[in-house]
């Protein structure tokens, strides 16, 4: 007997990552033995879809036609297995009766013993010829998974048994009838270690089942049947779930569990679960290690994140490029020309802090803007709109200096037409943006305290949108002032230079005013950013 383990609490992953993809060609070996397609979502109860045989009696080396109907998909996979362990591996080989639209794979050291699709063209039937084998057990029954798109599938659609002859009555409990499928995910039976080793605590009426599971990518936990754990304890209180277990070391590779005698990333992770125990993917993101740690060590203070720090640091580089660095620069642009006339470096002050504000916006969010791809290793397919939003900020941030570059010459005729296409980019850059940050702070791998976000953000807009209004109708005021003098023609000169000091000193005490605020709102959200 190998030494026990180290009790842990809530959900417990032992991170291997493994992106998950889908297989439009239909090269899908990785689902042999679950059959469930990585896609990242849960499949649907109820199957539409039945499977058909030709002969409901069978012999070693009998060719058994099968056929799978329904509504239209795009993909299937089919196999054959012991219809008294389903679990088990495939059973028989198959023969092609479509060849433009179905292929032969191998599972395990059967050869062609599944058939999948091609392509994701549409079907409605498919037919394949089922080889008995010479070891063939006395009943067979047939699996299916479809892919009607690629959210929405079923796994492991139970079709007709077949029996030899003389074959006495199956008594074991061979499949789930469509009245009893499950509403989440399917449970099936472990048959090898996954990507994530997984110990669930499930409160089910104030009562705890502690179950072990494995994750494959993003796919839903896969429960044991035999979990082998021991001196499992728990209780409730408070509202809290605590629950201990003891296991081994090193257990039997047929478990499926990892050795715990090395090091791995420890994922804390809580949601909800169904009537049933049904696991929901958890509603933010889990607590993870900074590094990795072996749990047999002494206890210590590890130290965790619930947001990668990759995307920590996107989410700050962004909040002070579209919270800090833009909104002083468009403030200077647009009020501070008649400010700062003075040149500095052969260009007017306003113009230099503008521009070194502005490309200073740009270099941040391209640094921002990579960070995800690196931590993904690619697109995401779990952010919603925020992506989408992102690469359009980012392509309208490159397009001002770009644009800028072609500017014409003050009193040039198309100079107005270069002020408005610049200042609707910029507009509508920032507009996105603020848009982009309010979707960003709710995803799991940020996650930001709600509703606290969400106020502190219109918090934000409304100081913005306030500071810009009080300058609006400030040059509103002193133009109306200096109109009226003109008119009265008296004393021109001297009142002139007198409204321009009054109008310059309040704008520069507003602008210190403005960037104080925006230094708050910007230290608030990295500081809750730090938090996570």
């Amino acid at each position: 007997m190998e030494p026990p383990g180290l009790a842990f609490t809530l959900w417990i992953f032992a991170f291997l990552s493994v992106p998950a993809a889908g297989y439009p060609n239909g090269k899908v070996k990785e689902a042999c033995s679950s059959m469930m397609p990585c896609h990242g979502h849960s499949p649907q109860p109820l199957p539409k879809h039945t499977i058909s045989v030709n002969e409901t009696e069978f012999r070693p080396g009998d060719h058994i036609k099968v056929n799978l109907s329904g509504p239209i998909f795009e993909g299937f996979f089919i196999q054959a297995r012991n219809a008294e362990n389903l679990a088990g591996p495939a059973v028989g080989s198959f023969m092609l009766a479509e060849e433009r639209i179905s292929q032969l794979l191998t599972c395990g050291l059967t050869k062609n013993s599944a058939v999948s699709h091609t392509s994701k063209s549409k079907k409605k039937h498919v037919e394949a010829y089922w080889v008995a084998p010479t070891d063939a057990p006395e009943h067979v029954q047939f699996l299916a998974t479809v892919v009607e798109k690629y959210e929405i599938f079923w796994v492991k659609i139970p079709g007709p048994i077949i029996s030899q002859p003389n074959a006495p009555p199956l008594t074991t409990p061979t499949s789930i009838t469509p009245e009893t499928l499950p509403t989440s995910q399917p449970v099936y039976h472990l048959t090898k270690s996954g990507d994530d080793d997984a110990y669930l605590c499930i409160n089910e009426d104030h009562r705890i089942n502690v179950n072990t599971a494995y994750l494959s990518g993003r796919t839903p936990p896969v429960l044991d049947s035999e979990n082998g754990l021991e001196d499992i304890s728990w209780r409730v209180a408070d509202g809290l779930v605590q629950c201990s277990f003891r296991r081994n070391l090193r257990l039997p590779a047929y478990k499926g569990r990892f050795n715990l005698d090395a090091n791995y990333y420890i994922f804390l992770a809580d949601g909800g679960a169904s009537e049933g125990g049904l696991i929901h993917k958890h509603h933010r993101q889990p607590l993870i290690t900074n590094g990795m740690y072996n749990v047999t060590d002494s206890p210590k203070d590890v130290g965790g994140s619930r947001s990668p720090l990759l995307l920590k640091l996107h989410a700050s580089l962004m909040f002070v490029a579209w919270m800090t660095t833009v909104s002083i620069g468009v403030i200077v642009a647009r009020f501070f020309k008649p400010v700062w006339p003075h040149s500095l470096f052969g260009k007017e002050i306003w113009f230099q802090v503008h521009r070194m504000l502005m490309l200073t916006t740009v270099l941040l969010t391209s640094i921002a803007f990579v960070l995800p791809f690196i931590y993904r290793g690619g697109w995401s397919k779990w952010a919603g709109f925020h992506p989408y939003l992102g690469c359009t900020v980012m392509a309208l941030a490159i397009f001002q200096p770009l644009i800028a570059g072609f500017r014409p010459p003050p009193h040039a005729p198309r100079r107005q037409v270069f002020n408005w296409v610049h200042w609707s980019a910029g507009t509508t850059a920032r507009i996105l943006a603020v848009v982009t940050m309010f979707l960003g702070m709710d995803l799991p791998a940020l996650n930001l305290p709600d509703p606290w976000d969400t106020y502190t953000m219109i918090g934000f807009v409304a100081w913005h949108v306030g500071i810009d209004i009080l300058l609006e109708i400030h040059s509103y005021c002193l133009i109306r002032k200096v109109e009226v003098i003109d008119e009265d023609r008296i004393q021109i000169l001297q009142s002139l230079t007198s409204a321009e000091a009054e109008g310059h000193t309040f704008k520069e005490i507003v602008l210190t005013i403005y960037i104080c605020g925006n230094t708050a709102f910007l230290i608030t959200f990295l500081a809750a950013i730090h938090q996570l």
